[in-house]
């Protein structure tokens, strides 16, 4: 059975990679229904939709310390950084006990907070690790089929934390997340693999140099400059869509707001779609023309957005999640191929602020000026810029260096 995977997924050839495989499973069970479950939580506590909506501001600001943590990564074993990161989890996700006898919801927000951190930390751990386990021909596989199971428990673990909230209350959601990290840090030190080794102290420099170097690497590595500037224009209009979707429900479509619950399970299933083909795009396109076409999958699927027919919105927005996926693993693997082995937690963590900071205040801008904007307008804006950032993407793949070739060449 393991030959005939390893055939169609090269990076399950490696024991290391399975094992990290499982890890991931772990941390992924009670991944998204965790923070999903928070907001719910604190919207019944305080009965305050901006009380409720703060715990998403709560697990985006951790990206404003991303290059510290990918600095930190990059110092010392990733494997033992995210065994001690999961364990770390456990104690601090138990802390949501505490809130229904005390009634200090804001616990809600500190444990978000460091739950994203966390998540940034084991992002950049990750990446080197992925880059250590795998050769450069397996790296598209191994990202497809993380990919996979991210967009995979993302689909079901809503679910699964919505109905455990529902028939047992929070403290069993938090519980089940507290089993789902202590089982993944046990699981991460089984995972065999041989670390390259962090850069010497000398060869890192200043701080604030060690900081940026993962910038300052995306920036002069071609085509890692174009597809991350692609990257960066794409996703801040991709914020702008963001604050679109209520009023596409309630003005274009005529559907009430808890018509979400059943809307963006079909982008989910896009997205799995999507992560499975993944690492047979990234090996026949190339990463630049994959990262390409999922940007024009977005656009493509979110156009339907700005019209009143149910039916085409229903059919766009698995377009959409088929598209994220093909951005990501296409990214990720020409980041891991291009980078050397020290600054792998660094890149992956200016990767990380290139698409989640422009996307977050994009998504302010917009709401801003949604009331006094037309909907349909902004979502055309967004249709047009990620598109351009499409064509700009796909403009590195005559700059993109075969698979084998060393880092930094």
């Amino acid at each position: 059975m393991n030959a005939a995977i390893g055939r169609r997924l090269p990076a399950w050839e490696v024991r290391g990679f399975r094992q990290l495989t499982l890890t991931w499973v772990f941390a992924n069970l009670g991944d998204s229904a965790l923070y999903l479950m928070a907001a719910v939580w604190v919207k019944d506590l305080t009965d305050s939709d901006a009380a409720a909506a703060t715990v998403f501001i709560a697990l985006g600001l951790p990206a404003l310390i991303a290059p510290f943590l990918g600095a930190l990564a990059d110092r010392v074993s990733r494997k033992r950084l995210m065994v001690w990161s999961m364990a770390a989890m456990v104690p601090i996700v138990l802390c949501l006990l505490l809130v229904a006898p005390t009634g200090m919801f804001w616990i809600v927000y500190l444990v978000v907070f460091l739950y994203g951190t966390m998540g940034y930390l084991l992002a950049a751990a990750q990446s080197g690790l992925i880059r250590d386990l795998v050769d450069d021909g397996a790296l598209g596989s191994a990202n497809g089929a993380l990919t996979t199971l991210d967009q995979g428990f993302r689909l079901i673990s809503p679910l699964i934390g919505t109905a455990l909230y529902v028939a047992a209350g929070p403290d069993a959601v938090v519980l089940l997340t507290g089993v789902s990290f202590a089982l993944a840090a046990v699981q991460m030190t089984r995972v065999r693999v041989e670390e390259s080794p962090p850069a010497p102290r000398a060869a890192r420099g200043r701080y604030l140099a060690e900081l940026g170097a993962g910038f300052a690497h995306l920036a002069r590595t071609s085509p890692l400059n174009r597809l991350s500037l692609a990257l960066v224009i794409a996703f801040a209009a991709v914020g702008l869509l963001n604050v679109t979707v209520f009023a596409t429900l309630d003005q274009g479509l005529h559907l009430p707001a808890s018509a979400l619950g059943w809307l963006v399970p079909l982008q989910g299933v896009g997205a799995v779609v999507g992560g499975v083909l993944s690492a047979m795009l990234v090996r026949r396109l190339g990463e630049s023309r994959t990262v390409a076409l999922g940007l024009l999958m977005v656009a493509i699927g979110a156009l339907p957005t700005a019209g009143t027919s149910l039916l085409l919105a229903v059919i766009g927005l698995p377009v959409i999640g088929f598209g994220i996926p093909l951005v990501a693993v296409g990214f990720a693997t020409l980041r891991q191929r291009r980078t050397p082995p020290e600054l792998q937690g660094r890149t992956a963590a200016a990767g990380n602020v290139a698409i989640n900071v422009p996307q977050t205040l994009f998504s302010i801008v917009g709401a801003s000026i949604i009331a006094v904007v037309d909907y349909r307008i902004l979502i055309f804006i967004m249709v047009a810029v990620v598109s351009a950032a499409a064509v700009l993407a796909s403009s590195g793949a005559r700059h993109e260096v075969p698979a084998g070739v060393p880092a930094g060449t």
